[in-house]
């Protein structure tokens, strides 16, 4: 597993620095550091030391206490103890509970607290991508492109590469800009295959097209979500039936742009089937920049910086994941089948 980030924590707000609660079992405090967090449960006599858990983690620090009680200590860092990490927004999120679990058989534990430390999201922190099943982009120079699978939630990569035809499939696509200015990261094209190789004479499944015409869209429920960071892009895809059963790549061009030089070239559109009309996603105003979308959409001159490493264009393939038809008979989650046509429009791929 890869942690996409590339420095440490930085405690900026901490929404639960310090935390203390009193409980039947007795006192618990929690302090969230800037990469550890340190849990203090003072108790009575207990015979069972070793049975006292924070996540996957026991054999805590005992103190007696001039009262007579115990304090167990736990101060771990938060890549220990099977500790989750959650990002949703500008937040990224610690979780893991305290338990006792006096039997060491297969029940619950008697006594249970929820640890969690809330911290602002650091501009350079990306979610845990699984490299092996889901893949990345990394670009050149000072540029770094990601791209992923996430949960439902959009908080962390996706538990299972397998997702049921006519389901959501939440596509996470970033640029880590560092020192510049603000970027707007862009999906200029995606094409679908069964190989990880992208075949000319290939059946393909295009997925977005025309510089950012997201034309899945116009005929299923695929849809950009709004943006939360303009270095960021997620996409709502509808599992189609193209490559059912089998193991399905996504293609994709990877695009980091001002965010104030959009045109027709360079976009993110979607199809409004309330309006039966393409919207922009990052300005609805401006939705005139799509009208290309359903013909050929002609880009100004490029603004790439082709004649050194420090592109802003870069190609990734995601994948492999599976499409299962598991709604058979059920018209809600159908798609319409995929084109088989080959790939011989496309632009060029070097970055």
């Amino acid at each position: 597993m890869t942690l996409f980030w590339r420095s440490g924590l930085v405690l900026i707000v901490a929404a639960i620095a310090v935390a203390h609660a009193q409980t039947s079992y007795g006192d618990v405090r929690v302090d969230c550091g800037n990469s550890t967090v340190e849990v203090r449960w003072s108790v009575g006599r207990h015979d069972d030391i070793f049975r006292i858990f924070l996540g996957s983690c026991s054999h805590p620090i005992v103190t007696k206490l001039p009262d007579g009680r115990l304090e167990i200590v736990f101060k771990v860092s938060f890549y220990e103890c099977r500790i989750r990490r959650q990002m949703t927004g500008r937040w990224v999120t610690y979780k893991t509970m305290l338990t006792y679990k006096p039997s060491p058989k297969s029940q619950p534990p008697v006594f249970t607290y929820p640890v969690e430390c809330y911290y602002r999201r650091s501009p350079d922190m990306f979610p845990e991508i699984q490299d092996r099943a889901f893949g990345t982009a990394l670009g050149y120079g000072s540029l770094q492109f990601y791209m992923g699978i996430m949960n439902g939630d959009l908080s962390g990569p996706a538990q299972s590469s397998t997702f049921p035809l006519g389901s959501l499939i939440p596509v996470w696509a970033a640029v880590d800009q560092q020192a510049h200015l603000p970027l707007l990261l862009l999906l200029d094209e995606c094409l679908a295959t069964t190989s990880p190789g992208l075949d000319p004479s290939g059946p393909v499944y295009r997925i977005i097209t025309n510089g950012g015409c997201l034309v899945d869209s116009k005929y299923g429920n695929s849809r950009f979500l709004p943006r939360q960071r303009s270095s960021e892009l997620h996409l709502s895809l509808q599992a189609f039936r193209f490559g059912l059963g089998k193991e399905v790549y996504l293609h994709c061009k990877l695009v980091a742009w001002d965010p104030q030089s959009l045109d027709k070239g360079k976009k993110a559109c979607h199809y409004n089937k309330e309006l039966e009309g393409w919207d922009l996603l990052d300005d609805p105003s401006q939705s005139s920049f799509c009208s290309c979308c359903d013909s050929q959409c002609k880009p100004r001159e490029r603004r790439d910086v082709k004649s050194g490493p420090q592109g802003i264009t870069q190609k990734a393939i995601l994948g492999p994941f599976t499409i299962v038809d598991g709604t058979r008979g059920n018209a809600e989650h159908q798609h319409p089948e995929s084109e088989r046509c080959p790939a011989t429009e496309q632009e060029d791929w070097t970055p």
